[in-house]
């Protein structure tokens, strides 16, 4: 599983949550490119997307 390293204060919004673009559930966490994600859903979209990757 690809763990992703959120340390940086980028990755939190102070304006509020705002929900997850994949379980829509509220989240005050943001992508490197600022859309609303929990780190444990963009760490588990990483894996299956990388898998179907590796059988293509």
């Amino acid at each position: 599983m690809a763990l992703l390293n959120w340390r940086s204060a980028d990755h939190y919004d102070h304006s509020g949550d705002k929900p997850c673009v994949l379980c829509t559930r509220p989240t005050p966490l943001r992508s490197d490119h600022g859309k609303p994600v929990h780190k444990v859903c963009a760490e588990q979209w990483l894996d299956a997307h990388a898998s179907q990757e590796d059988d293509a």
